[in-house]
């Protein structure tokens, strides 16, 4: 959504129990779901675990589905969620998705702009789970380093890409929170 800044702070979050929960997931928990990297060329350096998925080809029908990472994560993923819901953003929209996303070490994710019409209208909020000095998350030519126990809301409508020139990979919970009147505005089109 283009919120007329590259980035919004939103403040300290405890992802405590979020973060030892994605950690502790298997490797093959990473590697079993390969839409996003089969389908948007900037995310092949990336591994996913997802938890909700919106169905792109029903669009602009708001079609959500649990995703195989909702067994593993969704029950701790789910509160700080709807935390950051209740604290920065109108009731009773709709999260159209939500996964732990892996940029691998010594990777980047090229510059680029959301695209889908699902992406102007929902906020991309961004919880670090791990990062290292040497992750840079680039907005509109400006370098962010995000923190963890930190939630952040990137302009996903400006230019954006991450580099990770570290030796440790990169994971994010992220998810899409598309509020109550746009939802309705998609329904009445």
């Amino acid at each position: 959504m283009n919120i007329a800044t590259p980035l919004r702070e939103l403040g300290p979050i405890d992802t405590t129990v979020l973060r030892e929960t994605i950690l502790a997931q298997d490797e093959i928990a990473w590697k079993e779901d390969k839409y996003r990297q089969e389908e948007f060329e900037v995310h092949h350096a990336t591994e996913s675990i997802v938890v909700l998925f919106v169905d792109l080809e029903s669009w602009p029908n708001i079609v959500v589905t649990r995703e195989p990472g909702w067994a593993r994560i969704a029950d701790v993923a789910l509160p700080i969620m709807n935390e950051i819901i209740e604290k920065f953003y109108p009731p009773g929209g709709t999260v159209i998705r939500a996964m732990a996303a892996k940029l691998l070490s010594g990777s980047i994710i090229n510059p680029h702009t959301d695209k889908h019409p699902s992406f102007h209208i929902g906020h991309r909020i961004h919880i670090p789970i791990t990062t290292n000095p040497r992750v840079r998350f680039m907005i509109d030519g400006r370098p962010y380093q995000f923190k963890v126990g930190e939630a952040y809301e990137i302009n996903n409508q400006m230019m954006h890409s991450v580099m990770n020139k570290g030796k440790e990979d990169r994971i994010t919970f992220i998810f899409d929170y598309v509020p109550k009147e746009k939802v309705e505005a998609l329904n009445t089109a």
